[in-house]
């Protein structure tokens, strides 16, 4: 049916006919091989759970080139620790939101709820009660991290 009210093409513009530029390939892009991005943890073999990731930027980057040291070497002991024991705030939300999207997937509640059903109070009242079981990993700009507990972090 055309704009004009008549079904016959008398008086109807025509319209334009356009080509295809390039054939369409139903093929996957060329660049990634199929196959091999499958199952492959960019941080290596080893997954620790648990761990907010913080710190330079950099540093982060820098932990997945090659390097002489694995990163259970560039670990530095917790009593050789030299950043402040205090949670940033950015560190506090990211901690908090974590938290909080796992008590929305069920994941058990660790304190008295009290009537609260809202994921991001609840686990507002685990940090403040000290009882999220999440390790904050910050990264210095030489590489090595150094790992706290939300325990032993004050707000």
């Amino acid at each position: 049916m055309s704009d004009y009210g008549d079904d016959g093409d008398a008086g109807a513009p025509e319209e334009p006919m356009y080509e295809d530029e390039e054939p369409f390939d139903d093929e996957l892009d060329p660049e990634v091989p199929q196959g091999e991005d499958d199952d492959v943890n960019p941080r290596g073999a080893e997954e620790e759970e648990n761990v907010v990731l913080s710190g330079d930027p950099s540093a982060a980057a820098n932990r997945t080139k090659a390097t002489t040291k694995s990163n259970k070497d560039k670990k530095i002991p917790n009593e050789d620790r030299t950043t402040t024991p205090y949670m940033t705030k950015y560190e506090r939300a990211r901690v908090l939101g974590t938290r909080a999207l796992q008590i929305s997937m069920n994941a058990p509640v660790l304190v008295d709820l009290e009537g609260e059903s809202d994921p991001l109070q609840i686990a507002i009242k685990e940090l403040r009660e000290k009882k999220i079981p999440l390790i904050v990993r910050r990264y210095l700009p030489d590489g090595y991290y150094e790992d706290w507990s939300c325990e032993e972090l004050l707000q």
